[in-house]
């Protein structure tokens, strides 16, 4: 149980890292993005975001695990859209429950 928890706090973190850089994109140049604290603290997440799936795979087979992350294309979809405002049309919504359905799938597989 503890694998799992530790699976879905590394998706959960790797969301934020992500944010994060997405955030960060708002600078006016390229090197200032990558200097923003923003992208610097997406940087130390993402990174700590793989220690913690290294740490899951540790008991959970890849072939469930990773399935597992597609969990974070979901998440992305709805923090861009309610967060950065980008579009999502019925083609997201549709991709989305094709994604629910997949994960659903394979975790009863």
């Amino acid at each position: 149980m503890i694998y799992w928890i530790v699976l879905l706090t590394a998706i959960a973190v790797s969301m934020v890292g992500q944010t994060l850089l997405k955030a960060g994109a708002s600078a006016p140049t390229f090197l200032a993005q990558l200097f923003d604290w923003h992208t610097l603290l997406g940087f130390v997440l993402y990174g700590g975001s793989a220690v913690l799936y290294i740490i899951a795979l540790r008991r959970i087979p890849m072939s469930v695990a990773l399935p597992c992350t597609a969990i974070s294309y979901i998440a992305a979809a709805f923090i861009g859209h309610f967060a950065f405002q980008e579009p999502m049309g019925t083609t997201h919504i549709a991709a989305i429950a094709l994604i629910c359905a997949g994960v659903v799938a394979l975790a009863f597989a």
